[in-house]
């Protein structure tokens, strides 16, 4: 990899002794970024520019690494580092290079094959430079703040990245259990210089998410603990102001709509980043993460102060840069914030970067080979085109590697229930070819980037769950054969232009099969008959494990009993990526382990199976 020659210096002064940083952008307007003199005795006015990315999720160029295409989706959205690079150059180029700065809010080295590549397969503790870190350098980054699936792949690697970049890493509320102290810098206090005034000094304050401890516990139990986003801001944010910080902006991996995905496990909430704008005087922007939503403005009023915090959130992957342009005023010897206002600028709005291309043409090169290799070979050909509407094998090898995994994680009693798994038909061209099997074949199986949880479902929560998926299919009147249009994606309240393939949820056992018939001609909520479980009836009261994606159990689809039930199994692991070293591990795909020769679910009328026909 070729070394960037840095694009800018400035003098950072940073505060409070840690292992790590933080990277927040901040950017000025170049109309207003002079310090201006309306006279001897009158007040000075200055503005600059915060720039911030979050969730970039690895993606460093625009490119689809499990389409082997440039990255494209419905609302023809780019991604990427190399697409980043070009709008803050235009930002710099407009407000004026010293004027700005540039902040990042977590979750950047995993989420696609180059930051696995990188991780797993020619992993950067072995030597070599993180791509995201070489980009991150190039552009000119000021510090970044610590995201929940910077641990994922442990903490020597994440630490090993740390090394690597040119900026902090910042984690106010990630402490050591050991000593008590600071795992990562809390802050990190940046000088600007207006032309003929005094500096300005911006502190940024990195806050992580408490879920750590859940989702990455095997890699963080005994070592890191993770407190509150509010109290730890309630600490540090006085000690900014102390230390001389004129402006206070918070880069937090916390969504801003207050929820928690794992419930009352932990004390603080998972989303908090409008609780933090509330309950802590003296923040005057946060550069919102974690969630993956486009909030281009949301200004939240301070309880104590009635002052207004300004949030703004990038969406994901590089598709959006958010700006918060700061104006201040110099009165009596002091900066004072006068208003913040915030954007969103769209990547697909420009070219990407030819020098961050460029940088890592080589590493780009490297994986795209990577996906293309085979990693193990499959005994028969299975394929998803049929999945909708009958058993195959296809979806039973989701299931169960999902199982498997869910089931490796499980606790005390938890480990004695019986383990199932759902899994939808997301990909209706996807493939697995007999004989070599490449990564991007089995990638095609799982085309979102989902995550795996594992809930405690009753027997009549189950039940109910397959009632709910069941709605997906279109009522008959007698026996016979039926053309698939005629039987699926049926029109309901909530999807009147047809049930999405992705709402019709299969469930499958792991050690025992479940099975039950789905009959077409009773009414909605009333079509799950012959429900069992290694051959005998499902009682209401009988307890299983369910391996379920963070989608559906966060509410997607809106399928009943799961946003309640009790969580056992969170690691943040993506499905996709499991499947991957599912068959890298093993080396051999054979349905016949895992798929019954008579099938787990089966379309029918008053007990009588359909014929279906693609």
């Amino acid at each position: 990899m070729r070394s960037p020659t840095p694009r800018r210096t400035r003098r950072r002064v940073a505060v409070v002794t840690a292992t790590t940083a933080l990277a927040l952008a901040l950017a000025t307007p170049a109309t207003a970024g002079d310090t201006a003199d309306h006279g001897r005795g009158h007040d000075r006015t200055y503005s600059f520019t915060v720039m911030g990315t979050s969730d970039l999720h690895g993606n460093a160029l625009n490119w689809d690494y499990f389409k082997d295409a440039e990255y494209d989706d419905s609302a023809h959205n780019d991604v990427g580092l190399a697409k980043i690079s070009t709008l803050v150059d235009q930002v710099r180029a407009d407000r004026g290079a010293r004027n700005t700065l540039l902040v990042d809010a977590g979750d950047t080295i995993q989420g696609t094959s180059l930051a696995y590549y990188y991780a797993k397969v020619e992993p950067i503790t072995e030597g070599g430079v993180h791509p995201m870190a070489a980009a991150m350098n190039a552009i000119g980054y000021d510090a970044a703040a610590l995201g929940n699936h910077e641990f994922n792949y442990g903490i020597p690697l994440l630490r090993t990245f740390q090394r690597q970049l040119d900026f902090p890493l910042l984690g106010a509320n990630a402490t050591s259990v050991r000593t008590g102290k600071p795992a990562f810098a809390p802050y990190v206090i940046e000088t600007l210089h207006p032309r003929g005034g005094k500096p300005v000094r911006v502190g940024i304050l990195g806050l992580t998410n408490p879920g750590i401890a859940i989702w990455d516990r095997a890699n963080v139990e005994g070592q890191m603990q993770f407190g509150g986003l509010v109290e730890a801001a309630q600490r540090y944010v006085p000690e900014m102001r102390r230390k001389g910080a004129d402006v206070v902006i918070v880069s937090a991996h916390s969504g801003a709509d207050t929820s928690s995905s794992y419930g009352d496990a932990l004390p603080f909430p998972e989303n908090a980043a409008t609780l933090v704008a509330q309950q802590v005087p003296g923040i005057d922007a946060i550069l919102v993460g974690h969630a993956h939503q486009e909030i281009p403005e949301r200004v939240v009023t301070n309880t104590a102060t009635g002052e207004p915090v300004v949030l703004s959130e990038p969406l994901r992957w590089g598709m959006r840069l958010s700006t918060f342009d700061i104006d201040l005023t110099f009165h009596r010897g002091t900066w004072t914030v006068d208003g913040v206002e915030a954007e969103v600028l769209n990547a697909n709005t420009v070219p990407e970067d030819p020098e961050i291309v460029d940088l890592l043409a080589d590493e780009h090169a490297t994986v795209v080979d990577y996906v293309n290799s085979v990693i193990g070979t499959s005994t028969e050909a299975m394929s998803a085109a049929t999945a909708r509407y009958e058993d195959t094998a296809a979806l039973d090898f989701i299931n169960h590697v999902q199982a498997q995994a869910v089931q490796a994680e499980l606790t005390g009693s938890d480990a004695d229930l019986p383990v199932l798994s759902i899994a939808a038909p997301f990909n209706r061209e996807a493939a697995i070819p007999a004989g070599e099997v490449s990564v991007r074949d089995v990638a095609g199986l799982y085309i979102y980037d989902n995550t795996l949880m594992g809930i405690r479902l009753t027997g009549a929560q189950v039940k109910a769950y397959l009632e709910k998926s069941a709605e997906y299919f279109k009522p008959v009147t007698a026996a016979g054969t039926y053309a698939s249009a005629d039987l699926t994606n049926a029109p309901t309240a909530t999807a009147p232009n047809g049930t999405p393939d992705y709402n019709d949820d299969v469930m499958r056992g792991l050690d025992a099969p479940l099975t039950y018939d789905i009959d077409l001609g009773q009414p909605v909520g009333s079509r799950i008959t012959g429900l069992a479980y290694d051959g005998a009836p499902v009682a209401d009261g009988q307890e299983f494990v369910v391996a379920i994606n963070n989608y559906r159990q966060s509410g997607g689809g809106s399928f009943p009993g799961v946003t309640s039930a009790p969580v056992l199994v969170n690691r943040q692991a993506e499905i996709r990526q499991l499947l991957i070293d599912w068959v890298t591990e093993q080396q051999v795909i054979d349905p016949a382990t895992f798929s019954a020769t008579n099938p787990d679910w089966r379309l029918t009328f008053g007990g009588q199976p359909l014929t279906v026909t693609p």
